[in-house]
């Protein structure tokens, strides 16, 4: 018997209706009260469980948790009986996955998963199931079709159980008032760490990279210091350091198109003044935000006197990954 081929728009179809079957007032009471049972148990660790397809969602769930405040930890069924569970202790709490819910190693552990009065959050599609059975609260799933053409291999499942402990994951995080600094912390390498805790003035160029031109200067000088930087832009300044106005490389050619004797204009009197800037304590992802949005190729960087701190250039966010 032939078997139709699915396309890549069928496939995530059938995905996207099994979690959207998904969405009643049930399934989401059940999140509700496992978000209130972990809260409750914030001050330990999460237990995440499951066998098979389910034991690798298991672990990017445990991985999501620890990365948003909710410390957690993969344990297989298996090894828990053989030792692994020693790493439980009271105040803990228990996340299994299994859409069948069949986890017998689970429940012959139940006496002392009992002792220590863990409770037990079950993301299962079946109540009479082992799992169903022993769990303190159960997060009832579905999934009538898998993506697989013979309605076989787990996919459509495992995508709800994704989901699913992802929401649970963010909810909690939510619930513990989980703050960007406190997430920048929990990942200090890698794009998302840069995200969220570094500063403009952690990149900014500043000292002899910053091109500066003093009130006073004629263009024909600032246009020595934007060759001279390579940034095709300059800060000019007052006698106090405070920045009055910024000139550009396209400001440069409209004003030769324009005026006679430009080189030997006074740059205040060509500049823009009140520039737009940014504060050297703004976040760098903002600032790229910003760049794009307005299409800008460089800003300059001011403190919160109004003092000229440095200029951010496209390339710098480049550079860290911030842009593009």
């Amino acid at each position: 018997m032939s078997v139709k081929i699915r396309t890549v728009r069928e496939i995530l179809t059938i995905e996207k209706k099994a979690i959207e079957e998904n969405l009643t007032p049930a399934f989401s009471a059940a999140v509700e009260k496992a978000v209130n049972l972990l809260f409750k148990k914030r001050n330990g660790k999460i237990a995440v469980m499951g066998l098979g397809k389910s034991g690798l969602v298991a672990k990017k769930i445990a991985a999501t948790l620890s990365s948003t405040g909710n410390p957690a930890f993969f344990i297989h069924p298996g090894e828990a009986a053989h030792g692994d569970i020693g790493m439980l202790n009271k105040g803990d709490s228990i996340l299994a996955f299994s859409f069948s819910g069949e986890i017998m190693e689970l429940a012959s552990l139940l006496p002392f998963i009992k002792k220590l009065k863990v409770p037990i959050i079950s993301i299962t599609s079946r109540r009479d199931s082992a799992l169903g059975k022993i769990s303190d609260c159960l997060v009832p799933i579905s999934a009538s079709k898998q993506a697989c053409p013979f309605n076989h291999a787990p996919t459509s499942s495992t995508t709800v159980m994704m989901v699913t402990g992802d929401a649970i994951a963010i909810m909690l995080m939510q619930k513990k008032k989980l703050r960007a600094s406190d997430l920048a912390l929990l990942h200090p390498g890698g794009i998302l760490g840069k995200k969220l805790s570094m500063q403009v003035k952690d990149i900014m160029r500043k000292g002899p990279e910053n091109p500066v031109l003093k009130k006073g200067r004629s263009v024909k000088e600032a246009l020595f210091e934007m060759t001279r930087s390579r940034l095709g832009a300059v800060s000019i300044i007052d006698k106090n350091k405070k920045l009055i106005g910024f000139f550009t490389d396209g400001d440069l050619r409209r004003l030769i198109q324009e005026t006679p004797r430009a080189l030997d204009e006074k740059i205040e009197n060509v500049m823009t003044k009140k520039p737009f800037t940014v504060l050297d304590i703004t976040p760098a992802w903002k600032v790229a935000e910003i760049m794009n949005k307005l299409n800008f190729d460089n800003i300059p960087v001011v403190d919160k006197c109004g003092k000229l701190a440095g200029i951010i250039d496209e390339r710098d966010l480049l550079r860290e990954g911030l842009s593009g």
